[in-house]
């Protein structure tokens, strides 16, 4: 059986193979009557134009990517991304539109990927894991990609940017520790050079009054555990730990455990995105919900705006949300 192409769409509905074609691309004025027309016949046929025939069309893609220069034992181990993801598609799947996930080693990785997005493989990026200093900002401000800043992004920017409060929850964690009466409370923070674990930090930072018990993780259970270790040695150790993620968390609290700290008693311990996990382990976790899927839903509905021309702008989502459990209770 040979393949339904637009020609024989066109001859169903009566009209040119162009006429097909803009009537469903949207690029050019149609009247109601042709469109619907035009639709009939694609139903009646089973057809569907082929993702290549649609680019043409539309001189776009009809894809947005995300570029991750992570290890990819952190991405398969951070309940962040599959719900961020699930956020991303939930907008895109009723436009049929695809999402290109390419996880690179290095900056000339990361670079010639940008470059292959900005030459036909996608119509724009949502850029996460943001650095204070992020070259890729300027750099993909230069390749005239559309692009959303998915974080708190405090540098000049053309690119429209999702935010959300982080230094807020930091607080509230640390004034309920303090009415529990813990004096001494430390952090174990993500990399200081993303702008989520400063800006976390920097939110410590402000309710303690110095940096002392501060130690930098990377998101790690290895870095949780020799971070819990480094601290528990210390003469005048802490009662209470704040985490920048729940991995580093659970780590900490097991690592605590097992040297017959008792949880809450000897040590109060906070996590950060509330792992599905957290709330089913004994002693459940205090955690942050970070609702990574709405982030997802509103970074991937300004990039469809911004794509079709909109003028970019700022979002901010709140949905950080501390649930208080057993582990500082």
């Amino acid at each position: 059986m040979s393949r339904t192409t637009i020609a024989d769409v066109a001859r169903e509905a009566g009209v040119t193979k162009a006429t097909v074609s803009h009537a469903l691309s949207g690029n050019r004025p149609i009247s109601e009557e042709t469109r619907s027309k035009v639709l009939a016949a694609a139903e009646r046929l089973n057809w569907v134009p082929s993702q290549s025939a649609r680019a043409l069309a539309t001189r776009r893609a009809n894809a947005i990517a995300v570029v991750l220069a992570r290890n990819p034992d952190v991405i398969a181990n951070d309940s962040f991304f599959p719900a961020f993801i699930a956020g991303v598609e939930s907008v895109l799947a009723p436009s049929e539109t695809a999402l290109i996930l390419q996880v690179v080693p290095d900056r000339d990785a990361e670079e010639r990927a940008y470059r292959t997005l900005r030459h036909g493989r996608a119509d724009g990026a949502l850029l996460l894991d943001l650095r204070t200093d992020d070259w890729r900002v300027p750099f993909l401000d230069e390749l005239g990609l559309p692009t959303v800043l998915v974080g708190a992004y405090d540098q000049a920017t053309k690119f429209s940017c999702v935010r959300t409060d982080d230094a807020a929850p930091v607080h509230e964690i640390i004034a309920r520790l303090r009415a529990d009466g813990h004096e001494r409370i430390a952090h174990v923070s993500g990399p200081l050079d993303y702008v989520h674990s400063n800006a976390r930090a920097k939110a410590y930072i402000d309710a303690i009054g110095d940096d002392e018990l501060l130690r930098e993780g990377d998101f790690t259970a290895a870095s949780g555990r020799s971070c819990t270790a480094e601290l528990l040695s210390l003469r005048d150790r802490p009662t209470a730990i704040l985490y920048s993620n729940d991995t580093m968390a659970i780590a900490g609290l097991s690592y605590a455990r097992s040297q017959g700290l008792v949880i809450p008693r000897d040590l109060a311990i906070s996590g950060f995105d509330d792992d599905h996990l957290s709330a089913h382990l004994s002693p459940s976790l205090t955690s942050v919900s970070s609702d990574p899927a709405a982030r997802g839903r509103a970074a991937a509905r300004l990039l469809r705006a911004d794509i079709l021309g909109a003028q970019p702008r700022t979002e901010i989502v709140d949905c950080n949300v501390v649930h208080f459990r057993e582990s500082t209770a």
